[in-house]
């Protein structure tokens, strides 16, 4: 079967063919949740349609800590249910759906009591290993091991002897959570969904009290259009109340945003061959290895500013540099961050005012007839999620439909990527590019980077790196355009690559470079090209602005002086 490309012919052709025709099934928000319920009802056989605002994982699900785990943290919430489904989904992921984007990854959990600390978080982490081996999909990660003093600092030299008495280390799982939505995306599109971003629902269609379809503004050609659906599923997460707002309900549910903030800091700045696990007063902090980066987080504070550009302030990064030095033998310093990002957590609102005790379960509604609404959860549960919304449209056609598949159903790049995996150093030299090279490309595209590969063979330029960037080839850049429906530059620099936290320019150095390389496929001239680059340049001066402030308030401020390329 096919993998199509998400390129500007492309998506043209799929908004013709939603305005056309009436879609089974039109999801709305291409989160994680989205772009898996879009998945999940094409495999089903149903005309399915997936339409977002901005690009995919734009929000809340390209900010991420970057984990595929089952909430260690929740054992002792005493939730069981939750993370027995996230270890499932978890081994899921990594044996079957993903091998190629979802890996394993160690943390180690130092200890600061002697004794009965041991015997409490060893149960826990015993627990969470055999609750993961129970599940069916957990035997490819190593069990828990426990540490002395002497032994830890072996594997993580970075820490303070005084921080520690010894150690836990077990194993989770990661993603780069963005380049793991667009495969969703495409994947869905591989079975026939019909996919658009930067095409913004700006209303509904109803019949009496039901609602029959939406109103969409396509931002990049204009002009509005209707979308006829006999279910439209909302999955906009902290964003579930805006769009409720269009149908006139609230909704049955209230989603409330958590911010969390994330610091990227070179390799060498904490020497230790495996992540850290730290708890804090309020939380858990997460060091945690990434390429030739590390990613330190989370924070977890209430935001009711801003959504789509939540800002992280300069309290918050003095947070997470104060709790990681705790346990560092050489602090880190504010010169040390080369990139910062904050997203906001969908959390169903209880009863609790701490947004860190609200529920990371999820909840599906049917609050008027032709409407589907799901929100909360977790990435790692997204295809849970998906499922769940899924069957309750379903209950809203007048026919049967088939079960949900999607377990037994590779993302796209993971047929065949061990075998390209195994064979990487001939593909090496049959390509010319360093082995490291081919590795990079497996690890991003899985059997996909022979699409990358392809480009490189038309053009040999495109085999060489960015310049400022030289993780990523030039080649990405034009894939980024051509096959994953990226349109703007900052949709390459901050998703399709991870450019705009990896290095301390933020991007600002490769900018030109990678616009020259999109406008060869979005045929931009050299006045687009350099909006673009502006655009981007403002961009991230905001950001840096917003880091300098005191407050949430101040930073959202600073923030939301930089205008968005395509306004909602």
């Amino acid at each position: 079967m096919r993998t199509p490309a998400l390129g500007p012919a492309e998506r043209g052709e799929a908004l013709a063919r939603m305005a056309d025709r009436e879609l089974d099934v039109l999801v709305v928000g291409s989160g994680v949740v989205g772009a898996g319920t879009a998945l999940d009802a094409a495999t089903r056989g149903l005309e399915t349609g997936l339409v977002e605002a901005r690009d995919w994982a734009s929000g809340t699900s390209s900010r991420s800590s970057k984990l595929v785990h089952g909430g260690l943290r929740y054992l002792e919430m005493l939730d069981f249910a939750l993370v027995r489904e996230a270890l499932k989904e978890r081994g899921l992921l990594l044996e079957r759906i993903a091998p190629h984007l979802v890996k394993p990854v160690p943390f180690l959990y130092p200890l600061k009591h002697r004794g009965w600390e041991r015997l409490y978080a060893g149960a826990g982490v015993a627990l969470y290993d055999a609750m993961s081996v129970s599940s069916g999909h957990g035997r490819g990660l190593p069990v828990h091991r426990h540490l002395t003093r002497t032994k830890a600092l072996r594997v993580a030299p970075c820490l303070r002897k005084d921080a520690l008495v010894g150690a836990l280390q077990y194993y989770d799982a990661q993603v780069d959570d963005a380049r793991f939505v667009t495969a969703l995306v495409r994947t869905a599109a591989r079975y026939g969904a019909h996919v658009a971003n930067r095409a913004r629902v700006v209303g509904v269609l109803r019949e009496g009290a039901r609602v029959v379809g939406a109103r969409v503004h396509d931002l990049e050609q204009g002009g509005e259009f209707e979308v006829r659906a006999r279910q439209v599923v909302n999955a906009s997460g902290v964003w579930t109340d805006e769009t409720q707002a269009l149908i006139g309900e609230r909704g049955q549910f209230h989603v409330r945003a958590s911010k969390g903030i994330h610091l990227v800091v070179p390799r060498d700045r904490i020497h230790s061959t495996t992540g850290l696990i730290l708890r804090t007063e309020k939380s858990v902090l997460f060091v945690i290895p990434w390429g030739r980066h590390w990613i330190v987080g989370t924070t977890d504070t209430d935001w009711d500013l801003d959504k789509a550009h939540p800002a992280a302030s300069s309290a918050d990064i003095d947070y997470l540099l104060e709790h990681v030095n705790e346990v560092l033998a050489v602090p880190l310093t504010r010169d040390d961050v080369e990139g910062v990002y904050a997203g906001l957590r969908p959390l169903l609102a209880g009863e609790s005012d701490a947004t860190s005790k609200l529920s990371r379960e999820h909840t599906v509604a049917h609050p008027v007839p032709g409407m589907v609404v799901v929100a909360g959860g977790k990435y790692t549960t997204y295809r849970v999620m998906a499922k769940d919304a899924v069957d309750e449209a379903v209950h809203g056609l007048d026919r049967r439909v088939g079960p949900c598949v999607t377990e037994e159903v590779p993302l796209v790049g993971a047929v065949g990527y061990k075998a390209l995996w195994n064979a990487r150093a001939r593909i090496a030299r049959r390509c010319g590019l360093h082995v490291a090279r081919v590795e990079h490309l497996l690890n991003r595209y899985g059997a996909l980077a022979d699409e990358v590969l392809e480009l490189i063979a038309q053009d040999p330029s495109l085999g060489e790196p960015l310049q400022g960037a030289d993780d990523y080839l030039r080649a990405e850049a034009v894939y980024a355009a051509s096959h994953e429906g990226a349109r703007h530059l900052d949709d390459v620099l901050t998703r399709r690559t991870r450019i705009s936290i990896e290095t301390f320019d933020r991007g600002t150095r490769t900018a030109r470079e990678v616009a020259e390389l999109m406008a060869g496929v979005l045929g931009w001239g050299q006045e687009q090209i350099d909006k673009e680059v502006e655009h981007y340049e403002k961009r991230v001066e905001a950001e840096r602005e917003s880091q300098r402030q005191p407050d949430d308030l101040t930073a959202d401020a600073a923030r939301l002086g930089a205008p968005d390329i395509v306004p909602l």
